[in-house]
Formats: C-alpha cells, structure tokens, sequence
C-alpha cells in the first residue's frame, strides 16, 4: 500500500475537491507547530456514513472548545464528506474531516490572525486492531495517564490530546500488544489510546465514567444497545484492583468498532457471549 501522501483520488480541501498529492499545507502551518487541530473519524457503510451529523456537529464543538471557530456549517461539513466518497468512488471506507488553524500572519502561540482551514479525506481501512477483532486484543498498560479537565478541554476530539495515546501505543507495540489501556490522573481505569474501554462482571456491563476522556459516539451508542438489550450498565469509577474481577472486555471506536479484549497486562479476559452479542448487533445496526 502507498503512503497515505501519495495515492491516487481526491481529497475536499477549503471548499473544493483536488487531487490526492496536491492536498498540501505550508511548512509554517500553525497546527504543526501549536497543535491547533480538531478531526473526526468515521466510517461509512453500504454508501452511508454511520451517525455524520453527530461526527458533524462534535467536529465543530472541539473547534469552538479550542477557540477555533469553524467556517462551514454542519450541512457543509456532510456535503463534503459526501462529495468526496463519491469522488473517490468508495461505499465502504473510512472518512477523516480535520480542521486547523492555518499559516498566517501569526506565528507566535496565538493565532487569531490566521485562517481556520478544513479538509476531508476518504480510504478503504479493515479491521483497525487486524485479527484481535476475532480472537480478542491483547493491551499493554500505559505509563501515562489521561490529565485532569482543568488542564486540556478533554470533551474536544483535538490532535495534541493524542501525543501521550501514540507514545503509549508505540510502547505497547514494542511488548507485542495491540494498544494500551491508560489510566486518568487520579489512577481510575479511562481508556485505551483511541478507544473506550467495557468490561463485563455477572451479566452487568461497567464502564469508566467521562469526566475527563471523550464520550465516544460508539461508546454511546453501544450503551443504548445494552439497554435496549435491557442489560444493566454502570457509568463510574473504577479502579485498578478491579480488573482481576472482570470477566470480559471490549474496546469501541469508530476505527475499533467493537473489539474483544483478551488480556491486559497480567489479567486475562474471555471472549464471551455477550462481548459476541454486541459485536454482531453493532455490526448489524451500522448497516441497516
């Protein structure tokens, strides 16, 4: 496979659809050097985008989260990513919208001078985790830990809350592991590098509490499917000890889906009926 720069299709830039390789930014672009990007994942299925106007509208709450307003509307921001899966010729893909703050006239921290740019890019993507969504992931445990919301606007989907998650996952990789389960500020249980975490205890479903990681468009999604399934789910704190006692997990994402979890670090899960039974309803509801 080609490097993501160099590949045949288009890409919406600014407004327009241009030629994959052309779709560059200036060296002195203000988000490669102050993080000032918001993006959004999502996954179209059988030509149609799983929840777009939810990943629409939560695209432009992170930029106003980072003082960032963006220029398009939520209907524009569906159009483009329309336009460009048909642009690209694709039913089945990934689809990446990303703003940032562009160059400028500010090259300092601040950068209000600066224009807000947009892009959306399509591609065919698998399995995010390969095989582990049949045989369940195996997790390293991070080193880092997810921060306090007094010091990141943890509610935003923005690239720099993503540098501790890419070292966390190039260390867990190092290990032979799939991702890494990380922990909040406080030591409670939050989340793997791009993913929410799910774990199983007697026929109940436990998962942390959001009050410092995203609150997952797939996470929220496989909460109502539970209790649609009038299965009981709890939404707290949990805490590291608690891990021997749970009996399975899963991971949910828009790129992970849902994704059995085998092991992490030294505890072992099973890949049971109910980690089974939301996989397959989930996949099912995407493409209804």
């Amino acid at each position: 496979m080609a490097g993501y720069d160099d590949r045949d299709g288009f890409i919406w830039m600014d407004g327009k659809l241009v030629d994959w390789r052309s779709a560059n930014v200036h060296i002195l672009t203000h988000a490669l050097h102050y993080a000032s990007s918001v993006f959004e994942g999502e996954r179209c299925y059988n030509g149609k985008i799983f929840k777009s106007t939810e990943h629409s509208e939560r695209l432009r709450m992170s930029g106003e989260l980072l003082d960032m307003p963006l220029p398009y509307s939520v209907a524009e921001i569906n159009a483009a990513k329309e336009a460009v899966l048909k642009a690209n010729n694709l039913t089945d893909a990934y689809v990446r919208a990303i703003a940032w703050r562009g160059a400028g006239e500010d090259m300092g921290v601040a950068s209000k001078k600066n224009p807000i740019r947009m892009a959306v890019a399509c591609w065919s993507w698998g399995n995010y985790y390969g095989d582990a969504k049949m045989k369940g992931a195996k997790l390293d445990i991070a080193k880092w830990k997810r921060p306090s919301p007094e010091t990141i606007p943890f509610a935003a989907k923005a690239a720099g809350l993503y540098m501790i998650c890419t070292m966390s996952k190039h260390a867990a990789e190092a290990k032979g592991c799939s991702d890494a389960m990380m922990f909040d500020y406080r030591g409670y249980v939050a989340e793997a590098t791009g993913a929410n975490i799910f774990f199983v205890k007697d026929g109940e479903v436990h998962t942390p509490k959001p009050d410092c990681i995203l609150n997952g468009i797939t996470r929220q999604t496989v909460i109502g499917m539970l209790k649609d399934m009038q299965i009981k789910v709890h939404e707290r704190h949990i805490m590291p000890e608690e891990l021997e006692s749970f009996e399975q997990c899963w991971l949910t994402g828009t790129a992970a889906e849902v994704t059995p979890v085998g092991q992490i670090g030294d505890y072992n899960f099973v890949v049971g009926d109910l980690t089974k039974r939301v996989s397959e309803t989930y996949e099912k509801l995407v493409r209804a």
